[in-house]
């Protein structure tokens, strides 16, 4: 599409830089977020100086350990990386009402037409660095392209904290000396294949007939095509509204302890329910998520027949799931998560005969009410007590010992 312009932003090792920006010692020292030292999780996010030593994010946290034992390990906290997230999304869209967020620390924006107000992209693009820095002390490495997969490899070529420009039908020339491991979508596996046909470079991927590559995989072949010629004119996409919410967490030893995986079910249904009534939804399918010790991981769920958005509606049914669950599998349990899904608007039509919804509503604001000025543990059922003396406690709750932070 002739004359747009897509910028994608990244934040640069966004867990660490969160962590140094608010404990400054950490800065130009090996950090890693994601557990312990040794423990049994994955790091989430290495700091430039812990990747010199080989470490790099999904790395199995007892690997980091042994490549860098000199490195710092954080535990991490969702909370802190979701504020921050939400204060870079904040900046960006002030640059454009196009945005489309993926995941924290990552985002595409649609800037054409906008570049007046700025002077030109490069300088639009310049701002917005500047201002990332300046009101959140993070680094940004930004690619600006016609189309979102351009941008996206030329952001990640320009980290860490780089800009990098690439000018309408340069695209192809500029993907062509490229590893194909580099183009988006192509994992491990479509590498493999693709060097089973003598395709290395993404110039070669481009110059290959897109029927050998339909015969390999399918229509994505096609599409795969059309990124290595660098060819995209797929929108940017507005986030649309939340379809699930779920909490889940990998605990430090895999355990049959009904008491405790309640106590954590518990504990992961407030707040699934506290999140529920945060967005003004009420959900009518609870999902039970249970891995164990082999690393089989079930799903179980169950649909009531009106919405809800009370935490002992969630528990209540996820409780029952579980104990179905634990008398079929003897294995002990390795991670436990529960789920909303089917969600709407809050405020659907209570029965004549159940005088309890009203109460439970004003009971679960007024909780609610008390967590938000005095810290989500301040108020407690006797079962998550039993987490007290297992797992630290902030302001935002229990942190869990988690490969994916506790959220």
């Amino acid at each position: 599409m002739a004359g747009r312009t897509i910028i994608h932003v990244d934040l640069d090792a966004f867990f660490v830089s969160v962590e140094q920006v608010l404990n400054p010692e950490l800065r130009g020292k090996p950090v890693v977020v994601g557990g312990r030292p040794g423990g049994r999780g994955v790091v989430a996010a290495a700091s430039y100086e812990a990747r010199a030593f080989g470490l790099h994010s999904a790395m199995p946290l007892k690997t980091a350990s042994r490549l860098c034992p000199q490195a710092i390990f954080i535990e991490g906290s969702f909370p802190k990386y979701r504020e921050a997230s939400q204060k870079f999304m904040a900046i960006l869209a002030d640059f454009s009402p196009f945005l489309e967020p993926v995941g924290l620390d990552e985002a595409y924006l649609d800037v054409t037409g906008f570049e007046s107000l700025y002077g030109s992209i490069h300088q639009m693009a310049v701002a917005i660095r500047q201002r990332v820095k300046g009101e959140l002390g993070l680094n940004a490495s930004i690619g600006v392209a016609s189309g979102k997969v351009v941008a996206k490899v030329a952001s990640e070529l320009s980290k860490p904290d780089g800009l990098i420009e690439v000018v309408y039908g340069g695209e192809r020339s500029f993907l062509a000396p490229l590893p194909v491991a580099r183009l988006p979508g192509v994992g491990k596996k479509a590498e493999q294949v693709l060097r089973g046909l003598g395709i290395k470079t993404i110039g070669e991927l481009a110059g290959m007939p897109v029927n050998v590559l339909k015969s390999y995989f399918g229509v994505w072949g096609e599409a795969l095509h059309r990124s290595a010629n660098g060819i995209d004119d797929r929108k940017v996409e507005l986030p649309g509204e939340a379809k699930s919410i779920s909490r889940e967490t990998t605990f430090d030893k895999d355990t049959r302890d009904r008491s405790f995986l309640k106590a954590t079910l518990r504990y992961l249904s407030e707040k699934v329910g506290a999140d529920l009534r945060e967005q003004g939804k009420q959900a009518r399918c609870i999902v039970l998520k249970v891995r164990y010790t082999d690393f089989t991981t079930i799903t179980r769920s169950h649909t009531l027949p009106r919405a809800f958005d009370s935490d002992q509606a969630i528990f209540d049914t996820g409780a029952r799931l579980l104990d179905r669950a634990l008398s079929v599998e003897r294995q002990p349990v390795r991670l436990i998560g529960i789920g909303v899904s089917n969600l709407v608007e809050a405020g659907g039509q209570l029965t004549m005969l159940d005088s309890s919804g009203p109460r439970l509503a004003q009971l679960n604001k007024t909780i609610d009410r008390i967590r938000t000025r005095y810290g989500f543990t301040a108020i407690q059922t006797g079962r998550t007590l039993l987490l007290k003396d297992i797992f630290p406690e902030t302001e935002k709750g229990y942190t869990l010992h988690t490969p994916s932070l506790s959220r």
